[in-house]
């Protein structure tokens, strides 16, 4: 194609993609499946790359930054963001609206919209291009984060249309639904991080961290709220957001226009029990005078605008009785208490367990068993105890006292300076952490072996067949066949089997053939280093090359690479201190894991990230290795067997008719190898 073609072509794709876009973000309504959309994006990706001079701003390319962020600009607002009164009766409310009343003649109409617990960002627009994203800061000035914010998929590059303002600003709120909240804390679990204490905390620390590829994958959204400029289209808020729904902004569906004060109590009235069967977390809803007219008349006090409030809903509470404590003790040997309360209705759900989180809030609360314990969701998500009725405390009640030994294997715990949380230290040797790094080690972000999930794992360790991740690949098919066990649910219901048929064999051992393709990167993450999770261990893997080299680094060298300080280099030199993990390192090598970056196998791209391929039948351009080193190179995982997490099979001739069966009922996309080489080459 000659320049002018291409030119028009890369214009034609950034205004296709930009419109499947906003049709699943912003409206929720898909029109192409994800195999059209990602042949869409990898054509503007190949031409982009062929053509560097006819990349746009506005190019769904260029949401995630490849350069790490290593400072934040501070930024004046142009219009300073107040915060707001609040209110927490409906008498004050109605006060609130006698106030407005008497300085407006006339009628008044209000706008009731939910309080979103999030992060509050103004974003700036010139001629429809987003220019700017600032925190709110202290209010006057905030932090320029408009490379993280880029990464939010529902914040549009472009506006559609040409009918908006030609510079103005939008207010919103970034949040977490409680769904991501869950996948981000369970990860953080996995490489031994704290979990963030609510989904509120989760956006905000995402929103200020350095690396924007980073940050694309915490799974941010972003609701607006307010608008603010010259020349906008209408003289009223709910207009004007109505408006800007056109433009392709995310402007809430909850949103009401409210004749008179008692409307806006039936609308505080009506989420205030509705709130938990919303995805995302509100602490409240936010009136405003709908009229900018009126909202000028009232004006505003030294904090906050006269002609608007928010209605804070009381956090969700309930007393029950704390009967016991149990002691957990997680992969990365963290020890976590959790209280086992009588079962209490909280937030519409029956609540039997609470986290007490560590010592230092034991000792605050200073909670004892049986006494009667208010307990919180925090976040909407997590039972937390936030407080005990020292009142109705028994007479002859003790202090409970944390743990001094391991609950599993009676090691001594240990407490790190500058951490909160007690850990066993007897990694090798305590069987919740043994099964712990096996459980990690096989996951789909690490080694993929997903056919020795559920419940197989434990099966293996009881029968002393597995020890560490190197026993793995010692595992032959007399070893498995035939092994069963019975699980039992800790809180009831139906019992499972657990059993290694033949079919359950092959599927394992297959798996563990398939991971010896796997990268570098992941192998090391899979290790289960503290404090070492995916994004730590690809910049290690990129700073050094191999893993030996990593092991003769020092604390210095390692502390040079970015996001990795004092307290993740000293835990990488612990672990490889330790001869145990050398030796089983060894013979991990002896099994055919990749231990270095090999350029014929390391991923060249992230096309295919987060996507599990099955591979089935016989190929003209691929050997069958070949294609499932193509997948790997560019980021995609290769399993043995289909389930309901596989993402696409790729078919050749003689497909497997169990298989393209097994795809059919599970709606699983199948492609065939033309498809495959559009994914990866547009």
């Amino acid at each position: 194609m000659d320049k002018t073609t291409v030119r028009a072509r890369v214009s034609e794709l950034i205004s296709e993609i930009n419109e499947h876009n906003y049709r699943y973000y912003i409206l929720n309504s898909p029109v192409i499946d994800d195999v059209r959309y990602d042949m869409l994006v990898k054509e503007l990706e190949a031409l982009e790359t062929q053509y560097p001079d006819l990349v746009q701003p506005d190019s769904p390319t260029q949401r995630v930054g490849s350069d790490l962020i290593k400072e934040f600009v501070s930024v004046v607002h142009k219009y300073p963001m107040l915060s707001l009164s609040n209110t927490y009766s409906k008498e004050e409310l109605f006060d609130f609206h006698n106030r407005v009343q008497k300085a407006i003649s006339g009628n008044v109409e209000f706008v009731s919209e939910l309080k979103f617990d999030g992060v509050a960002i103004s974003l700036t627009y010139t001629n429809g291009r987003l220019i700017r994203a600032v925190t709110r800061g202290d209010g006057i000035q905030g932090d320029d984060v408009t490379a993280n914010a880029k990464t939010i998929r529902s914040i549009p590059l472009q506006l559609r249309g040409n009918n908006y303002p030609v510079e103005f600003e939008i207010r919103g709120e970034v949040f977490l639904t409680r769904n991501q909240f869950e996948i981000l804390n369970k990860l953080r679990k996995e490489e031994g991080d704290q979990p963030f204490a609510n989904p509120r905390n989760a956006a905000a620390g995402s929103l200020k961290m350095q690396d924007p590829a980073a940050v694309d994958k915490r799974g941010l959204d972003c609701y607006f709220y307010d608008i603010l400029g010259d020349n906008l289209p209408y003289n009223t808020h709910y207009e004007n957001l109505q408006a800007a729904k056109e433009w392709g902004l995310h402007i809430p569906e909850y949103m009401v226009r409210c004749k008179t004060i008692e409307d806006v109590w039936g609308y505080i009235a009506e989420w205030e029990t509705q709130r938990t069967l919303l995805p995302f977390d509100i602490d409240g809803v936010v009136v405003k005078v709908n009229s900018y007219e009126q909202r000028q008349a009232l004006g505003f006090t030294a904090k906050s605008p006269r002609w608007a409030i928010a209605y804070k809903y009381q956090a969700q509470q309930a007393a029950t009785i704390l009967q016991t404590v149990d002691f957990q003790v997680g992969r990365t040997g963290i020890i976590t208490p959790v209280a086992n309360l009588k079962p209490v209705l909280l937030a519409g759900t029956v609540v039997k367990r609470a986290s007490l989180h560590n010592a230092d809030i034991i000792s605050k609360l200073d909670v004892r068993i049986g006494d009667t314990v208010f307990v919180e969701k925090g976040g909407e998500i997590i039972p937390k105890i936030t407080g005990v009725d020292h009142s109705l405390r028994h007479a002859n009640s003790e202090p409970l006292e944390f743990i001094s030994h391991c609950p599993e294997c009676g090691t001594a715990l240990i407490r790190n300076e500058g951490e909160a949380g007690h850990f066993c230290p007897n990694e090798d040797g305590c069987p919740p952490q043994i099964k712990g790094r096996l459980e990690h080690f096989i996951s789909r972000r690490a080694m993929n072996i997903e056919s020795l999930g559920e419940g197989k794992i434990e099966l293996l360790y009881e029968k002393g067949l597995v020890k560490n991740a190197a026993d793995l690949y010692d595992l032959k098919y007399d070893d498995l066949l035939g092994l069963e066990k019975t699980i039992i649910p800790e809180e009831g219901g139906k019992e499972r089997k657990v059993s290694f048929r033949e079919k359950t064999v092959e599927n394992i051992l297959d798996a563990l053939a398939a991971s010896r393709s796997v990268p570098f990167h992941s192998v090391l993450y899979a290790l289960g280093i503290r404090h070492v999770g995916e994004t730590i261990a690809k910049k290690l893997c990129i700073s050094f090359g191999n893993l030996d080299a990593l092991i003769a680094a020092g604390t210095e060298q390692l502390t040079q690479i970015p996001d990795i300080g004092d307290r993740i280099a000293n835990s990488i030199k612990d672990y490889f201190s330790k001869p145990e993990h050398l030796q089983m390192i060894s013979r991990l090598k002896e099994h055919g894991l990749q231990f270095k970056t090999n350029i014929e196998q390391e991923a060249v791209s992230t096309l295919l990230d987060g996507r599990t391929f099955v591979v089935s039948g016989v190929f003209s351009g691929y050997s069958r290795d070949g294609l499932k080193q193509a997948i790997v190179k560019n980021g995609g995982r290769v399993v043995g067997s289909i389930s309901s997490k596989t993402n696409f099979v790729i078919a050749g001739e003689n497909m497997g008719p169990e298989k393209k069966k097994k795809a059919e009922k599970l709606g699983i996309p199948i492609i065939d190898e033309a498809q495959f080489n559009a994914m990866i080459n547009a």
